[in-house]
């Protein structure tokens, strides 16, 4: 080959014999090099089917005999041998990408493997397991901007609907309210909640399980009325329960936030709600009265997994008509603005009652909830001991002005229920108790108490067990079937001005079950003689249990203790006005004596 190049330069064609050395070259070597790296590669596949026979298996178990390595056998020998590769960097990769999507490949490659080639399986396997976990923690962490992307991303005018219906009927969670959206859900970036307009929602019957649809709030409206017309016909296939609260509300906006920490504790998803702009009509002349014999408080709600614990609740600009049964006139309830810290609805009433800040109407009485105030300070202030301020979380206050009577004397007994005309204004003082300690050292303090308080009740019973069997069961059963007791209680300072009221008495027995039949004409004289003004002062003390489950004033029993405390302050002022005129007439028959009595020495001094 170098002659016949030698020869075609003497011949004058150097350049040109020249090159083609040059390529011959190269592909000389290109081929030498292949042809070693294949020897190699097959001297490798060779000695690792070698390692991978079972006569090597079986070897492997024997004690280990091997002889020193030479240096061609040894497997750095090999791998000195292979012919060095170069390795392309980023920029050479970069530098050979045809566009833009090839380029953010092979960014996103070198970010993740630090190389170019294909990703394998393990990789991919990873890649999707880190996707997945990234989920659940972003899920976890922050559910609300977590589904406000979902909602982003699935708010299109095909899929509203669909998402609508999604929501609406999770909110209902099944509970025959039909929910109507009028506008599409859309996610606020800003303050981070997802946002409901214009949101309908209706409870009448023949809707059975719940139903949630879009479209406007009129058609739905006229759907309730259709429904509730459709009741009233003759003709009836099926009996339905209808002894419930009906009503027809219409939402402005609402604005919630979610926690999936909450939902996976059982407490609902709901972790903030604002309301703002409530219209409608409460219907409740469909509830029958129930048999007086039974007990308001067996109307509690029994709780469920899944119940709703609000973070905080906010409504603004609320105004209903509300329909009471037996022909009661209709009234319109107002609230202009309301903040709970918390709202339950296992502890509904008293979350209520418990508002950091409500006002509103009620029958056109206004009424306020706020702390309560003091002179030259802020905040809780006792006369007792200062001990007394770990016991109480807030004082507040409960206001109203003006309520008219006669939402006060249906359905209970007592003074309220004798009295027919006037208007009261009542503020109420209430002192709510802390929160029950869940931390470790309370829970074993009070386990402790309970387990000394057992010791000490067994060791009683054992002993009065040899004086008297029969007490000792007695007792036995009594301390098993007793519960353990919330000691929290809920005082509540009472005062009551009683504003132009008249009162009778009543005509049956029945009304009478704690009141003392000697002291009812009394008390009625009593409050029909002071016809302009009636201060009653009282104080109920209630345990905070007996709110569990309850959501109106009745199935509390609060109403019912208000009216047996009001009946005490009537008769302690009726017995205070009897003593009083007696006293008076004592005082005044003295006085008489006393006069006549100077009288007659001075006429005697004057006929002496």
């Amino acid at each position: 080959m170098l002659g016949r190049g030698r020869a075609a330069i003497a011949r004058g064609d150097a350049p040109e014999a020249g090159g083609a050395v040059l390529r011959r070259t190269r592909q000389a070597q290109e081929t030498a090099t292949q042809r070693r790296t294949f020897r190699t590669s097959r001297i490798l596949q060779e000695e690792r089917n070698s390692r991978n026979t079972p006569s090597e298996q079986k070897r492997h178990d024997l004690p280990e005999q091997r002889p020193d390595p030479s240096p061609d056998q040894h497997p750095h020998g090999i791998l000195d041998r292979l012919p060095h590769i170069h390795r392309p960097t980023k920029e050479e990769l970069l530098a050979a990408a045809t566009g833009f999507w090839h380029r953010l490949g092979i960014r996103f490659k070198w970010f993740s493997i630090r190389s170019g080639r294909p990703f394998n399986t393990d990789e991919i396997g990873a890649f999707v397991s880190w996707v997945f976990l990234g989920h659940i923690i972003w899920v976890i962490v922050g559910t609300t901007t977590f589904f406000s992307i979902a909602i982003f991303a699935v708010n299109t005018v095909f899929a509203q609907e669909t998402l609508a219906g999604w929501v609406g009927n999770y909110l209902t969670n099944s509970s025959g309210v039909k929910v109507v959206f009028e506008s599409a859900i859309v996610p606020k970036w800003g303050s981070g909640v997802i946002t409901f307009r214009n949101v309908f929602v209706s409870r009448r019957p023949g809707q059975g399980k719940a139903n949630v649809t879009k479209g406007s709030s009129t058609s739905a409206a006229a759907a309730a009325a259709a429904a509730r017309a459709k009741e009233s016909g003759e003709h009836v296939e099926e009996q339905e329960d209808t002894n419930y609260t009906q009503y027809d509300l219409s939402f402005d906006t609402v604005n919630v936030t979610l926690s999936f920490a909450k939902w996976f504790n059982g407490k609902g998803l709901l972790r903030d709600v604002d309301i703002k702009g409530v219209r409608g009509v409460v219907d409740r002349t469909s509830v029958q009265p129930g048999d007086p014999s039974i007990d308001p408080r067996s109307y509690r709600h029994e709780h469920n997994t899944g119940d709703f614990e609000i973070d905080s609740f906010k409504l603004e600009d609320l105004l209903v008509t509300v329909y009471q049964p037996n022909n009661f006139r209709p009234f319109s309830v107002s609230i202009y603005s309301c903040e709970l810290p918390r709202l339950r609805k296992q502890f509904l009433f008293y979350d209520l009652m418990s508002a950091n800040m409500m006002s509103g109407s009620f029958d056109d009485s206004l009424f306020t909830i706020h702390p309560r105030q003091t002179h030259n300070h802020t905040g809780l202030r006792f006369d007792n001991d200062s001990d007394d301020a770990s016991i109480w979380k807030k004082h507040s206050r409960i206001r109203v002005d003006g309520l008219k009577i006669d939402h006060l004397n249906r359905g209970v007994e007592g003074p309220f229920s004798w009295i027919h005309e006037g208007n009261v204004d009542i503020v109420a003082d209430i002192m709510f108790p802390n929160d029950q300690d869940g931390s470790i050292a309370k829970v074993m303090s009070d386990f402790y108490d309970r387990m000394e308080a057992t010791v000490t009740s067994h060791g009683y019973l054992h002993t009065t067990h040899q004086h008297d069997t029969s007490d000792h069961h007695d007792s036995a059963s009594v301390a098993e079937d007793t519960p353990a007791e919330d000691n929290r209680f809920i005082v509540m300072d009472l005062r009551v001005h009683m504003n132009d009221v008249r009162a009778a008495v009543p005509l049956f027995n029945k009304d009478l079950s704690y009141v003392n039949n000697a002291l009812i004409r009394p008390i009625v004289a009593y409050i029909n003689s002071k016809k302009t003004f009636i201060p009653v002062n009282c104080r109920v003390v209630k345990r905070t249990s007996e709110f569990d489950g309850s959501w109106t004033i009745f199935d509390s029993g609060l109403l019912e203790d208000l009216s047996r405390e009001t009946y005490e302050a009537f008769a302690r002022d009726v017995v205070d006005g009897t003593q009083r005129t007696r006293r008076l007439k004592k005082v005044g028959l003295w006085t008489i004596q006393l006069a006549a009595q100077a009288l007659f020495i001075g006429l005697a001094g004057q006929l002496a």
